[in-house]
């Protein structure tokens, strides 16, 4: 497989592209994979050495995604190198929090130029590679943009724009062979999110929400991730997966005053 994924460090970039990395040693295949990140940093660095440790051809190209320019420069460098891609993980993203009555208008573009912007114009650059080899563009989107997520100013209406940008890509993209799909990550822990879970209370707290009973982990996604772009997911195409152990379907549960079973 050659892959371009997007916010390859540590927590769900990395950990997709470690779980890529074993299932192509699994069946004695080479994973070609260009690990990205806005910059050459220590963590891209260490998952660089640990996915050539599992066999894989790795490069770290880097770029800005909220230059238009960025995304482009990103495919074309994977594509030249591996002469060709198979997928596409657009993960990378960000969140400016603030209310909409004080949101400024630079936070809102940038938030939507990563989040939203950022991959469709990944996928667009890539699409003549992904026709030539039927393969899949897959998008990390957010339960966030399920529904309104108060106080993350642009990020909510960003996540729901990424989920809505797949599926219109993967509704014109079908007929060239190309799937396209998301995954929405509810409560996950990463380095992104570690001070909240440093306090144990809060970090109890939200794992007593989740009908699964914790809070998720990078591989949680990760395995999802890795089924999509597999051959196991031929026939899915246009689908938001929601990986959130059951949180965001629960929320009728937390009505106050529901009727309960007398025994």
């Amino acid at each position: 497989m050659r892959v371009l994924v997007t916010g390859a460090s540590a927590g769900i970039g990395g950990a997709i592209c470690k779980r890529l990395a074993r299932n192509a040693k699994r069946d004695g295949k080479t994973l070609q994979i260009a690990a990205s990140e806005y910059a050459q940093t220590p963590d891209n660095d260490a998952i660089r050495i640990e996915l050539e440790d599992m066999g894989a051809k790795v490069i770290t190209p880097y770029a800005d995604l909220s230059d238009p320019n960025g995304p482009t420069l990103l495919v074309e460098t994977a594509a030249e190198e591996f002469g060709g891609l198979d997928a596409v993980v657009s993960n990378a993203g960000l969140v400016i929090p603030g209310l909409m009555k004080d949101l400024k208008v630079e936070d809102w573009d940038l938030v939507m130029n990563v989040n939203t912007r950022a991959g469709w114009l990944l996928g667009k650059a890539a699409y003549p590679h992904l026709k030539a080899s039927k393969g899949a563009y897959l998008a990390i989107a957010s339960m966030s943009g399920l529904g309104p997520h108060p106080d993350l100013g642009a990020y909510s209406p960003s996540k729901a724009a990424c989920i809505n940008v797949t599926a219109m890509m993967a509704m014109e993209w079908a007929s060239d062979g190309i799937r396209c799909n998301s995954i929405a990550p509810g409560m996950i822990r990463t380095p992104f999110t570690a001070n909240v879970y440093s306090n144990n209370e809060l970090a109890n707290a939200r794992n007593d929400v989740v009908p699964l009973g914790r809070v998720g982990l990078p591989e949680d996604i990760a395995d999802v991730a890795a089924f999509l772009l597999s051959d196991d997911a031929r026939y899915v195409t246009g689908q938001n997966i929601v990986v959130d152990g059951g949180f965001a379907s629960s929320i009728l549960g937390h009505i106050p005053g529901r009727p309960s079973k007398k025994e």
